[in-house]
């Protein structure tokens, strides 16, 4: 297999792509790296969002729409409490965000047809930037947050998280952590480069603002960080908090969140080059002058 890795970053700050000749020559100078059984595909950075750089997966065919769209990762919260995700998003940069629409869809669309009213796509998987064809699917609307929302529990000696699929018929994601940690999407992130360290702080995030958009792509809604869902901090994993604070922080730092204790022991030996210990302040009382 081949992965195709293409990113640009604006002159904004903020990762995105952007239509023009340059990127095509920029195509012909990626890292490829091959698995052996010719399989082709494209690895698209979003930017950041959840607390780290999210990247989004492509059938090869697909790879041409860097083209023409600007693609961004967008946190989608459920305003009904069903948790969250993190979607690929694409937009025509010349027309504005309002232009855009999610990448699943946009490939549905163009593969396989319109959506009717009454469906949604989502992914098979259960990784929703894993945008190959073959990983989307069409369900009702009414099932469609299911395939998102798959709580999962702690274990009691804090060996990660499990997810409780007791509930979940047989057409729902992949349940168990090793079916997740061995499908295409885990293992291409898995062997990315370490982002630079601004990536690794929030610190490095615009204005730690949290913005929600509605079906126009229009801001509805902005709200500090301090409101945001987080991603386990490992650069594969897409497990993100269903409640605010869920995850662990690192006790160091007290920067990166982690789903468990295995994605934080697989992350050190990337995270330990830039993680800083955060001291904490100690409250100085002075004293108060008689009043006169």
């Amino acid at each position: 297999m081949k992965l195709l890795s293409e990113e640009e970053e604006s002159s904004n700050g903020s990762e995105s792509f952007s239509s023009g000749s340059d990127q095509s020559r920029r195509r012909s100078n990626n890292q490829n790296r091959s698995h052996g059984n010719g399989l082709k595909l494209g690895i698209i950075r979003l930017g950041r969002a959840g607390g780290k750089t999210k990247y989004a997966l492509l059938d090869e065919k697909d790879i041409s729409l860097v083209d023409e769209y600007t693609f961004e990762a967008r946190l989608e919260i459920d305003k009904n409490g069903c948790g969250a995700r993190i979607d690929a998003y694409a937009y025509i940069f010349d027309k504005g965000r309002a232009s855009g629409q999610n990448v699943h869809e946009l490939l549905w669309e163009k593969h396989r047809g319109g959506i009717a009213p009454s469906f949604r796509v989502v992914h098979k998987n259960g990784i929703s930037v894993d945008n190959r064809l073959d990983n989307l699917i069409l369900v009702p609307e009414s099932s469609a947050t299911h395939w998102y929302r798959v709580p999962y529990r702690k274990s009691s000696t804090s060996t990660g998280a499990q997810r409780n699929t007791s509930s979940l018929s047989i057409q729902q994601p992949q349940s168990s952590t090793k079916e997740r940690e061995s499908s295409l999407y885990w293992m291409a992130i898995a062997q990315l480069p370490p982002e630079p360290m601004d990536d690794h702080f929030m610190t490095g995030e615009p204005n730690n603002v949290l913005r929600y958009y509605n079906s126009n792509g229009e801001i509805v809604e902005e709200d500090d960080d301090s409101f945001s869902y987080y991603e386990c901090r490992h650069p594969p994993c897409t497990r993100i908090e269903q409640e605010l604070r869920e995850f662990s922080i690192c006790g160091r730092c007290q920067e990166a969140r982690y789903c468990g204790i295995n994605c934080q022991q697989r992350d050190w030996l990337v995270h330990k080059k830039f993680c800083r210990e955060k001291r904490r302040a100690f409250p100085i009382f002075l004293e108060r002058s008689p009043e006169r």
